[in-house]
């Protein structure tokens, strides 16, 4: 007898399929995240960059930004992005009237972005270890707990915002305007001083604070896992904040209807 984790669990697999027989969509998504590792290492690479403890290389601190904008672009940018144009195409709203429940249909595309960015999160600290000398000292938990956090809260937040866009064609614009901003100011291409005025408008929003977690996780001055619980909680906060906002407001019809 199927169950609902069985069906959940087929709808995962059916997504990576999906995903990977469109294999320059699937280059992309990974290949994005390591120009952004490259170039930035190249052009900052003889920087150093001070954190709590002592001062680091570049690619110390940069390879976890990295792995936390990987993070980010698996589970909310191409979620975002993905569930708008199904929405807009018909695809969710022929999928009510299938078998599979809203639920599990769901929960295939989030599993979809969590393998994915743990893939990412996976090439981008190798090519940091073996590329740029980068330490990673064994925090496996505290890495762990780090990419769970980080991918509930953004793909809670990319389906709030999905339901936000109007159509497809807005989607990329939208999505990517929402988080880009967030993204610099919150020290994910460079370092953004801890008193500073960019910090503490970061710090409300959990860019910030989920950097700050794989920095702690990286860093060679941190002790034990690396798991900073208040920027955790932050993080929780803002994913469960965005499960509100896409449960009363999420749409599985289009705005329009297309001709």
């Amino acid at each position: 007898m199927t169950g609902p984790v069985a069906i959940a669990a087929r709808r995962v697999k059916w997504e990576q399929r999906m995903f990977w027989r469109n294999p320059p969509a699937a280059a992309f998504t990974f290949a994005f995240p390591l120009m952004f590792l490259v170039v930035f290492n190249a052009i900052n690479g003889n920087s150093r960059v001070r954190l709590p403890g002592g001062s680091v290389r570049f690619a110390q601190y940069y390879v976890p930004g990295i792995v936390a904008f990987g993070i980010i672009s698996a589970c909310y940018t191409n979620l975002a992005i993905t569930l708008v144009f199904r929405r807009e195409l018909g695809v969710l709203k022929r999928t009510r009237g299938t078998p599979v429940s809203p639920g599990a249909y769901l929960f295939g595309l989030v599993g979809n972005s969590l393998v994915i960015a743990l893939i990412l999160s996976a090439l981008t600290t190798v090519a940091g270890v073996v590329l740029y000398g980068v330490q990673f000292p064994g925090r496996y938990l505290g890495l762990a707990v780090t990419i769970a956090a980080g991918a509930f809260c953004f793909s809670c937040l990319g389906m709030a915002v999905s339901a936000l866009v109007p159509n497809e064609d807005a989607g990329p614009a939208i999505v990517n305007f929402a988080i880009f901003p967030l993204l610099f100011i919150s020290g994910t291409f460079g370092a953004v001083d801890d008193g500073s005025g960019l910090a503490r408008l970061a710090g409300l929003f959990p860019i910030r604070h989920l950097n700050q977690l794989m920095i702690a996780v990286f860093s060679p001055f941190t002790h034990g896992t690396g798991i900073v619980l208040s920027d955790v909680l932050v993080i929780v906060g803002w994913g469960l904040a965005g499960l509100v906002l896409a449960v009363t407001r999420f749409r599985w019809e289009p705005r329009q209807a297309r001709s």
